[in-house]
């Protein structure tokens, strides 16, 4: 992509002649040459300005250029300072019709003190907005104040673990102490940094794999209003990072690490309390497979069980394996179940090819011509049963990436087909070729109209090699079985996330939103067309900001 010119800060501040700006008092924490734990507190005048948003954004200044010279890309590197919000000078145009807020969470600081964290999923989290109204864009990011965070800020150390972190302790009676606190989940993180959704109620919530990591924000000013506390007595005490939330309801998985399965659990708006559907035992395997993700059909819940599976003994680890917190059991080989959404009951369970995946993309029911339910289709981004790609989200390899070593493991949207009638046999076969999409394949999205439905089109990140991470936004056809791919040398882009036009009939008639880290050390958020797949607009924003992982709309009524 073409770099935009560098926008002055009087630029983020666009007035009418009727617009008044008036001095703002905050008392803003930045950063200093050590990072955002080694600062010292500084109010100072933010100017506010009338704007195209449901509240007042606060201008925070920007940090000094010199305190923030970095070897390395900016996709890889902490966030600036805690917070910031500006509207942003958009080149091209936005739809008048896209109304409504982008929020984008991810692991955005990957340092305390002088302490760097060893892996990409070990970052703090920092949540990203982009407020979309007549054709402007405001912009802002803020750290959620989770117990992880704020301890570390107030300690300047790691005070709970984190995926591939552990606190130090002083002496054997601190770790005895630690390893209690492990398994009544006291030391787990509640750092939500994962993903973020907004529920059928109205509430947005950021998640991670910890129950705890559970916390409601507001999507407007970014502000953490607090946990989300589960109010029934299921326990346990991780889920599955991505639930599948729709106005109606809320669905998730619970592992259960003694007796090794999964709760399948509904919760409904208004409520915090989850009721079981139903329960799937596991097949095999000395504990319940990861599960991060899992997709839905109209009728059925999807369960998989991967032989990448939990590992208490990683658990307790004060240092790292490979696989971190998990093991791979290839002899215990792999597993799709089908559960009734209305009865609990499992109508298949079969054995299929061993398989990595981190996200499901979409599931729909396969018929006969006479309308009779004969499988379910389950895709997902599948790293073909690789699990190398978890230590290739060291921040030591994504940094030390040198522009010519093609070390990102291939992967494809593997496409798995669960018969209903009884064979103990599933396949997973690719459901385009993958050199379409570079074999790179992750962090995909959809209309989300066509969840649990026939589908043709999803939206994700792929690979133009060599590359260590994927680096295109590419759009895949799944009726032709092609890819149109959007890259720009040296950039990392984030998920794009597709947002249907109101009113719209064809599944692709849209805008796609995705935010992307320049090599440069700038960025900007970025909307492609969703059908043709071309560039419509574009905003820098006034420094580069983190890779970040998933995210929601909040569209504004």
């Amino acid at each position: 992509m073409a770099s935009l010119a560098f926008s002055a800060m009087g630029r983020f501040l666009t007035q009418s002649s009727d617009q008044t700006v008036s001095d703002y008092k905050s008392d803003q924490s930045f950063s200093s040459g050590k990072g955002i734990f080694a600062r010292k507190q500084d109010s100072r005048n933010l100017a506010v300005t009338n704007v195209a948003s449901p509240h007042r954004p606060v201008i925070a200044p920007l940090p000094e250029k010199e305190n923030f010279v970095n070897q390395h890309h900016v996709a890889w590197t902490s966030v600036r300072q805690e917070r910031w919000e500006g509207e942003l000078d958009v080149e091209g145009e936005i739809p008048l019709w896209l109304k409504g807020t982008y929020l984008r969470n991810g692991p955005g600081l990957w340092h305390i003190e002088d302490y760097n964290f060893r892996h990409l999923f070990d970052g703090y989290a920092t949540l990203v907005k982009l407020y979309f109204e007549k054709g402007r864009l405001i912009a802002g990011h803020r750290q959620i104040e989770s117990e992880a965070y704020k301890a570390a800020k107030k300690n300047k150390k790691l005070c709970y673990r984190e995926f591939s972190e552990v606190p130090k302790t002083n002496n054997f009676l601190s770790y005895i102490g630690d390893l209690a606190n492990l398994f009544s989940g006291a030391s787990l993180t509640d750092n939500a940094n994962t993903g973020v959704v907004k529920l059928g109620d109205g509430r947005v919530v950021c998640l991670t794999e910890t129950q705890k990591g559970s916390i409601v924000i507001d999507p407007d000013t970014l502000d953490t209003i607090g946990k989300f506390e589960y109010s029934d007595t299921l326990g346990g005490l991780i889920h599955a990072a991505h639930p599948i939330v729709t106005e109606k309801e809320f669905l998730t998985l619970l592992p259960d690490l003694i007796n090794p399965g999964y709760l399948v659990v509904r919760m409904e708006p208004g409520t915090n309390e989850r009721k079981v559907i139903g329960r799937v035992n596991c097949r095999s395997g000395p504990a319940p497979g990861w599960v991060h993700s899992f997709p839905v059909t109209e009728h059925y819940v999807v369960i998989p069980e991967m032989p990448l599976r939990y590992c208490a003994q990683n658990l307790l680890r004060a240092e790292p394996t490979p696989l971190y917190k998990f093991e791979w059991h290839p002899e215990s080989k792999g597993f799709m179940h089908v559960m009734c959404k209305a009865s609990g009951k499992i109508v298949a369970s079969v054995e299929v090819p061993l398989f990595v995946t981190f996200h499901f993309i979409n599931a729909y029911e396969e018929k006969d011509e006479d309308g009779r339910m004969t499988a379910v289709i389950a895709d997902c981004c599948e790293h073909n049963s690789d699990t190398t790609i978890l230590d290739k989200l060291r921040l030591q390899n994504l940094r030390s990436f040198n522009g010519t070593d093609d070390v990102l493991p291939d992967a494809r949207v593997g496409r798995f087909r669960i018969p209903l009638d009884g064979s103990p046999f599933g396949k997973l076969e690719a459901a385009l070729e993958p050199d379409e999409h570079g074999r790179g394949m992750d962090m995909c999205s959809i209309n989300p109209a066509y969840l649990g439905k026939m589908y043709r089109y999803a939206y994700a990140c792929g690979a133009q090699r060599p590359c260590n991470f994927p680096n295109t936004l590419t759009k895949i056809d799944l009726v032709k079985k092609k890819a149109k791919n959007w890259y720009d040398e040296g950039a990392v882009p984030s998920e794009p996330f597709f947002v249907a036009r109101p009113g719209a009939t064809d599944e692709d008639d849209g805008v796609v939103i995705s935010m992307i880290s320049e090599r440069n050390g700038g960025g900007y958020a970025l909307l492609l067309d969703g059908s043709t797949f071309e560039e419509i607009a574009r905003a820098k924003f006034p420094y580069g900001l983190p890779y970040g992982l998933h995210g929601c709309w909040v569209p504004k009524n």
